[in-house]
């Protein structure tokens, strides 16, 4: 069983970085595509960036490009959302995912989930 959990999250001011860890038990996730995900209060659900298996795919939300990175280290069973330019809109719960199909398309409908960390942006 594998399963996912998130850290990282806080409360920070317009303009500062954060960067989310999801760590991986259970299984080797290295072929796994992985993601993440957040939602706000009455607001869709959003995929805001993934990362196929190989690192052969990415994919970012209009939202958050060139603002968010996300990344995995495979070794550490780890990967990571760097969050950069924080805006009081990225404000969410956010979750991260993990599909055993390692493409990204795949995290439309992830296989595993963690709990969420909350973050939050204030102006």
């Amino acid at each position: 069983q594998v399963q996912l959990l998130e850290s990282g999250g806080g409360l920070v001011q317009t303009g500062a970085s954060l960067r989310l860890s999801c760590a991986v038990s259970g299984r080797d996730f290295s072929t796994y595509a992985v993601g993440w995900f957040r939602q706000a209060p009455e607001k869709e659900r959003e995929l805001v960036a993934a990362l196929a298996w190989a690192g052969s795919g990415v994919h970012y939300s209009d939202s958050v490009k060139g603002r968010f990175t996300i990344s995995r280290d495979n070794a550490r069973n780890a990967f990571y959302l760097q969050m950069t330019s924080l805006k009081p809109e990225d404000t969410a719960v956010y979750y991260c995912a993990a599909s055993r199909l390692g493409v990204v398309r795949s995290l439309r409908s992830p296989d595993y989930r963690g709990p969420g960390t909350q973050v939050t942006v204030s102006s």
